[in-house]
């Protein structure tokens, strides 16, 4: 008997890991559990994720979020991967606060450099990287199918047919799918994609450039310092970050010179530790096999480094009284004739 599930964030963990556990970083459910709790994850808040892990991440914050607040999610390459995101079946009110934006542009949008004419260089679209990203392995099938359903083709032994066939099969037009209807029809939806997409890079950039985000979430492949070091200006102060990673080493560099720049408290670094039981009738023991391990996390949360940088109202009040105290004389040393007086008469 086959019993269809409603898929969760724990079924799609557990089923990633067990079958192709490199796909997500070998991030364990656990482990995923503890990065929603320290990242604080809630409804109504304004997150950053950075992640690698075929949308599993990102789709855990949406279904804990539950459609309420904004999510910007920042990508490598020509668009994000969401083929875990697309098997929980979120509804389309999910997807209006979904934002997205490319990671080479970061460093421009920090440096005040940022224009919506830098989006326009961009290669590829992320609207046709999520359809391959979702629909790779279907059309694999689907080719696999038609080509054990096509009948061989009869031998012939005029040359002539067979350079007409050859020629009739690679006819671009032939290959076109059938949904697509005539090329300027496609052209012209590409064209509208591509200016939603824009429209949804500058909604982004605009949300990033308020740097007053709720929480920062990484989990990638790439060495997570230099990520973590540049995404930590547009997160508001006294705000929880978490950093996740495959290997330790990575993660101590990172705690090091998160210590040495400041503005942080509370640094944690931590390993999850899972280990299952057995439970059955005078036979239950914990299992001799278990999990060797399900990554690393290293929290905290964010400080204003610098408090006359935070209210410039504090900075306008000290340079007032800077100003009132260059102008005030400096006082004059005077004798008291009252104790001359006093003096002569006790002489």
């Amino acid at each position: 008997m086959i019993t269809v599930v409603k898929p969760s964030t724990r079924i799609l963990s557990v089923m990633y890991y067990a079958r192709e556990p490199g796909k997500i970083n070998h991030m364990r459910y656990d482990t995923l559990a503890q990065m929603l709790t320290l990242g604080n994850i809630r409804a109504g808040n304004k997150m950053i994720v950075m992640e690698t892990c075929a949308g599993l991440v990102l789709g855990a914050m949406m279904e804990r979020m539950g459609g309420f607040g904004s999510i910007i999610q920042l990508y490598p390459g020509g668009g994000p991967v969401r083929a875990a995101t697309a098997c929980f079946g979120f509804p389309k009110s999910f997807l209006s606060g979904l934002y997205e934006f490319p990671l080479n542009q970061v460093d421009s949008l920090l440096n005040g450099t940022f224009s919506a004419e830098m989006l326009s260089s961009e290669p590829k679209d992320s609207a046709s990287v999520e359809e391959s990203n979702g629909t790779l392995e279907e059309k694999q099938t689907s080719e696999q199918e038609n080509e054990d359903s096509m009948p061989e083709a009869p031998e012939s032994n005029h040359p002539e047919e067979q350079e007409t066939m050859e020629i009739v099969s690679q006819d671009p037009d032939s290959k076109e799918p059938k949904e697509r209807g005539n090329r300027k029809d496609y052209i012209q939806e590409k064209q509208r994609r591509q200016e939603e997409q824009k429209k949804r890079h500058l909604e982004a950039a605009a949300l990033l450039s308020e740097r007053n985000a709720d929480g920062l979430i990484v989990a990638s492949r790439f060495h997570p310092t230099p990520l973590l070091l540049s995404l930590l200006d547009f997160v508001a102060p006294s705000r929880p970050f978490v950093v996740y990673c495959q290997y330790k080493e990575p993660l101590l560099e990172c705690y090091t010179k998160l210590r040495e720049r400041g503005g942080v408290i509370n640094l944690r670094l931590s390993e999850t530790w899972l280990r299952n039981y057995q439970v059955l009738p005078d036979r239950s023991h914990p299992k001799l096999l278990m999990s060797g391990g399900g990554g690393y996390l290293l929290s905290g949360f964010t400080v204003a480094m610098d408090n006359l940088k935070a209210d410039p109202s504090l900075k306008s009040s000290t340079s007032t009284l800077e100003s009132h105290k260059t102008e005030e004389p400096a006082a004059k040393k005077r004798k008291c004739p009252e104790s001359d007086s006093t003096f002569q008469k006790l002489l």
